[in-house]
Formats: C-alpha cells, sequence, structure tokens
C-alpha cells in the first residue's frame, strides 16, 4: 500500500523546477471547474477539473473548495505546487457583482496563491473572443449570456438573469421548454414528440405520468435539468419538428442578446467577431448557430460566427499574466 507520505515524497522527487512567474487561470460554471497553468512564455504547463463552483449554485465555500481543487489537479499535471503560482485570474458564473467577488476573494486569499483576481465568467469569456478588441462572446452552457466590447474599451453585457428570470437558450432553458412541450403532448394540448421517451429514459421513469413527478424530485437541480437539454439536441438532429423548433427558438434568443449588445455599443456598422462557446454549441451546432447568424445578420451584415481565440480558462491565465506585465512596467 502507497502512503500519503510516499505519494507526497514522489511527487517532490518528480517535481520539475518551478517555472518562473507561472499563473492560474480558472474557469468555473454551474456544472463544473477548469483550471490551467501557464508559464512565462504562454504555454500550458497543467490543465485540473472539478465540480461546479457557482457561488450563487453551491454557496462560497463550495465553489472556493471546486476552485482550489481544480488548481490543485492543474499543479499535479503541472508537478508544480500551488504556492508557486505569481498569480490566479478567476472567473466565475454567479459571479456578476462586486459583493460576491469579494467574498470569493475573501474565501481563496489563503490559498496559498501570489494575487487573486475574481471576475465574471463572461470577463474571461470575452477576452478570450477578442483580446480586449471589438467584438461579442455569446456562452450557451447552463445558462446564457451575451458580452461584447467597443473600439473604446466599453463592455455591455446582455442576459445572464439565471434560471427565473432568464438564460433564455442555455441548457437548463432548452429542458424546459422540451418538458413544457411533453407535457402538453401527454394533455392532448399538443403535438406527440419523441422527447417523451428521452425524458422517461433521462428521468428513470416509465410513462409519461410520471415524468411530472419526478421532475419536481428535490435532487433535480437547474444542472440536472440542464443536462436534458443534451437529449433534446439529440432529438433535434433526430428530426423531431417539436425539438427542432425549440434550438431554433434558444437561437433566436441568443441573437436577440448579441443584437442588444450591438446596438448598444453602437456596432452595427462594423466588422467584429461574434464568437461563441459552452455545451449547447458544442452539442447542437448549426442547429442553433443558424439561426443565432440570422438574427445578427438583420442588424450588423457585417459581423461574423468565429470560435474563440482563446478557451475562457486559457483566457484568464493569460489576463493574470497582462495583470502582472502591467504592474511591472507600473513599477
Amino acid at each position: 500500500m502507497v502512503t500519503t507520505e510516499r505519494r507526497q515524497a514522489d511527487f517532490l522527487k518528480t517535481r520539475r523546477p518551478t517555472p518562473r512567474r507561472a499563473v492560474a487561470g480558472v474557469d468555473g460554471g454551474g456544472s463544473k471547474t477548469q483550471a490551467v497553468i501557464l508559464d512565462a512564455n504562454g504555454a500550458i504547463l497543467g490543465e485540473g477539473f472539478a465540480g461546479p463552483s457557482n457561488p450563487l449554485r453551491v454557496g462560497i465555500s463550495n465553489a472556493a473548495a471546486a476552485v482550489c481543487e481544480a488548481i490543485d489537479k492543474a499543479c499535479e499535471a503541472a508537478r508544480i505546487r500551488r504556492t508557486d503560482l505569481v498569480a490566479a485570474q478567476i472567473g466565475l458564473a454567479g459571479a456578476p457583482r462586486n459583493e460576491i467577488r469579494a467574498r470569493m476573494r475573501e474565501a481563496l486569499i489563503s490559498s496559498g496563491i501570489g494575487e487573486i483576481v475574481v471576475v465574471s465568467d463572461a470577463d474571461i469569456a470575452l477576452y478570450g473572443a477578442t483580446e480586449g478588441e471589438p467584438g461579442l462572446i455569446v456562452i450557451a452552457g447552463t445558462g446564457s449570456i451575451c458580452c461584447g466590447i467597443n473600439a473604446r474599451g466599453k463592455k455591455l453585457c446582455a442576459g445572464g438573469w439565471g434560471p427565473i428570470a432568464g438564460d433564455e437558450g442555455g441548457g437548463a432553458w432548452i429542458a424546459r421548454r422540451a418538458l413544457r412541450a411533453i407535457a402538453r403532448a401527454a394533455d392532448g394540448r399538443g403535438d406527440a414528440t419523441s422527447l417523451t421517451t428521452a425524458a422517461s429514459a433521462y428521468f428513470h421513469v416509465t410513462n409519461a405520468d410520471d415524468i411530472s413527478t419526478a421532475i419536481y424530485a428535490p435532487s433535480i437541480t437547474n444542472e440536472r435539468l440542464a443536462g436534458f437539454g443534451k437529449y433534446v439536441v439529440e432529438a433535434a438532429k433526430g428530426k423531431d419538428r417539436i425539438a427542432r423548433e425549440i434550438i431554433a427558438e434558444g437561437g433566436r434568443e441568443l441573437g436577440a442578446a448579441a443584437v442588444a449588445v450591438i446596438r448598444n455599443l453602437k456596432l452595427e456598422g462594423e466588422a467584429f467577431p461574434v464568437a461563441y462557446v459552452g455545451g449547447v454549441f458544442a452539442a447542437a451546432g448549426e442547429l442553433v448557430l443558424a439561426p443565432l447568424r440570422e438574427e445578427i445578420k438583420k442588424v450588423a451584415p457585417r459581423a461574423y460566427l468565429a470560435p474563440p481565440r482563446f478557451s475562457p480558462a486559457v483566457a484568464a491565465a493569460r489576463m493574470a499574466r497582462e495583470r502582472l506585465n502591467h504592474i511591472a512596467l507600473a513599477g
């Protein structure tokens, strides 16, 4: 049996020389947390994952624990210690307000990392999309939001209102729309759909009548609902008309958020990228991108869809690196 002391000794023996000015970037969402470690040249040294870290959903302490776990796993892959990190940029869903970010930073301050900055997940995603140049990022994962920046550095967002008031086009919203369609079909108020069979399998029930009980169980969180969104996408790919309508409506809703940002930033006549990130885009592809693109083209014909330049976690680490460089120059 290998003891904890033996594992620590083996780790120290194989630990690579500490890279100068290594930094961490974290992308924390409602379903998972990803951390990456970059060296001074921007090379990825390690990557780690943990559970959800949206502080509004799991609480401050649990969110901080997930962030530290992801960073520790990334450090293990990089063969360095957490205390070797000179800075970290933490981007979190559920952290749009200064008060939440301050509480998260306070919870992480004892982690041993040199400098910690907490921002929203939209902040790091936008940087990953444009590196500070004019453009937009549309995020559609468990929830949804769109943010943009113009040539004057002005930033604005639309959406991000959470599962009760918004998150249109996100995975949980798609799932809820599908469940409404299933209820209508079961009652005879709407057309039959293969989504009924898919929901029965996902929620582990034998018939449509039992779905209404299953979806209100205490274990059905917003993230669990979002998981059913993938089944809706599969039904849409299988030519289920109702599922395709739901995904298309989600794309139009995401487009409406993008249009609001474009108009408020006065980007209508400019050429700029609209990047997209999140599980909905990864799963649905053109089924959601086509209606999104159509809505944007109505007001900004020179805009174009493009994948982000960097993933949100890598973007967060690059932001940490850029912040350190600015501090060095100022000094």
